[in-house]
């Protein structure tokens, strides 16, 4: 596999165009060689402090990999397995081992994403305890541990706590004797406390047509994420990578992942596998924070890599894999969506939604936390991680790398005047969650509260008979978790019954009405 560098060299000069922002780092690695490094833009604009390669960024959920990396050059996880137990004190169940938290096939619902029902508001402080105290009281999951995937920031906290009990030594210090040291990472640190950022570095909400502004965060993450680095840091790891090649710490987290059924994963250690648009297989990463995107991605076989960082939010992964794809050659996407797809969707067992809608280049499936990106085909839509095809009056969704295959039904259309069905206060009883919902003038909202307060109030968009959504856009950790299907179930009569609640990161959360 021989890359067209000139190509990549040439995508790269064109990313502050692409992704505009107020600044930006990019850089190219290849055979163990920087060949390329870009910085644009201003770290600060109210003090018009540039952007430069020295610049310290959060590199948020690209951390996972760093905390499996130094958990692997000091421990077996696979000897320490019944150590996670101790932190999941009230969890009913089997409890996943440290293997399954790496590879995001614990189950367990994602902290930060149920943050928001819990009271967060966007600005709201997440402290040092409050995650323990969070999953610490989890009694269930949403899937059975090792049979499928989904993204759990808390499972690499649990990791990183384990780590240091094990080791009595602290996360940051084991950071530096055995990563950042070895990689020649000067600059690299871990700064767990997002309400104390970078120094010289702001990050910016907004657009280029709204503008932007500096981003509130109040987050405290640690072993899920929190190291700060520069682009010269991070392709300093680029060219580490390439040096221990053969049987490295890298090649060890770069493993094919697979769940307990033997089917092959998306996921293992902290790093994502994934197959590019010009069909080279990739490991990589990418890192979230409000004001903040980063990812970096390596291709084994071609030994080239790229990491992008921005101090705006604009699609990271999409600037480091283009310029991945650049030089190994991706083919144009068809276009055209079949419109048999077209529509909402519901899964019965999930009671997640799937909505579906044609764009100028495919599909676009809503199921996750962003939208997936579909090409068109005979048999309906497919993208390197999931498809989608018709099945009588159901839809087939097939998300291999999550080991998920389901058949969604149809969503039938609304019956008038049902919102206010939904209309009271309902209780969710395992994290003691309560959710406000009110019908006034035809639009319906929904407040949240529990153990962080008040959250701001909620639009609530009918979708179907029973079924609503809730989107979240901003939360304490970004990207916030996205919309939340809300699903009403009736007795025979017609009368509610309870109200289940959900995401992909955290699904199946059981509210039953108080007072009715």
């Amino acid at each position: 596999m021989t890359p067209d560098l000139d190509a990549a060299l040439a995508r790269l000069d064109l990313l502050p165009d692409l992704y505009p922002g107020p600044g930006g780092v990019a850089g190219l690695v290849h055979k163990g060689h920087v060949i390329a490094t870009r910085a644009w833009g201003h770290a600060t604009v109210e003090t018009a402090v540039p952007m430069t390669r020295a610049t310290p960024l959060p590199i948020c959920s690209i951390s996972k990999q760093f905390t499996c990396a130094a958990f692997l050059a000091r421990l077996d996880p696979a000897a320490l397995a019944g150590r996670v137990a101790d932190h999941l004190p009230a969890f009913e169940g089997p409890r996943p081992d440290l293997m399954q938290l790496m590879a995001n096939q614990s189950g367990l619902r994602d902290y930060w994403a149920l943050a928001p029902l819990l009271g967060a508001r966007p600005d709201g402080e997440f402290r040092r305890s409050d995650g323990p105290e969070v999953y610490g009281r989890m009694q269930t999951g949403h899937f059975s541990p090792g049979s499928s995937y989904s993204y759990c920031n808390q499972n690499f906290r649990i990791v990183a706590d384990i780590l240091q009990e094990e080791t009595g030594r602290d996360l940051a210090e084991l950071y530096e004797a055995d990563l950042f040291a070895p990689a020649g990472m000067e600059g690299a640190r871990l700064a767990p406390d997002t309400a104390t950022p970078p120094v010289g570095v702001t990050g910016y909400e907004g657009t280029a047509a709204t503008g932007y502004f500096p981003a509130t965060n109040r987050l405290y993450w640690k072993g899920d994420a929190g190291i700060t680095a520069s682009i010269d840091d991070m392709l300093a790891w680029e060219v580490h990578i390439d040096a221990t090649r053969e049987g490295g710490l890298y090649t060890r987290l770069s493993a094919a992942p697979a769940f307990r059924n033997g089917q092959p994963a998306q996921y293992g250690y902290g790093l994502a596998h994934e197959r590019l648009a010009s069909g080279a297989a990739a490991t990589g990463h990418g890192g979230a924070l409000r004001g903040f995107r980063a990812y970096r991605s390596h291709v084994a076989a071609a030994r080239l890599s790229a990491v992008v960082m921005f101090n705006h939010e604009g699609d990271a992964h999409g600037a480091a894999t283009s310029l991945l794809d650049a030089a190994l050659g991706a083919p144009e996407c068809k276009r055209g969506a079949p419109g048999s797809l077209d529509g909402a969707w519901i899964d019965p067992a999930s009671g997640l939604l799937l909505r579906v809608a044609p764009t100028l280049d495919g599909i676009a499936l809503r199921f996750a936390t962003g939208p997936d990106a579909l090409e068109a085909t005979a048999e309906g839509g497919r993208a390197p991680t999931v498809s989608l095809s018709r099945e009588g009056d159901a839809l087939r969704m097939r998300r291999p790398g999550e080991n998920l295959d389901l058949l969604a039904a149809p969503v039938a259309p609304a019956a008038p005047g049902a919102a206010a069905d939904l209309d009271g206060l309902w209780h969710w009883p395992e994290l003691n969650a309560f959710l406000t919902i009110e019908t006034r003038g035809g639009a319906t909202h929904a407040v949240a509260r529990g153990r962080f307060g008040t959250a701001q109030p909620e639009r609530v968009h009918p979708v179907g008979r029973d079924v609503w959504v809730m989107p979240v856009r901003r939360s304490v950790d970004a990207p916030a978790p996205g919309d939340w299907t809300l699903r009403l179930h009736r007795d025979e009569a017609g009368r509610p019954l309870g109200l289940t609640v959900g995401c992909w990161l955290a699904r199946g959360l059981a509210y039953r009405r108080i007072g009715a």
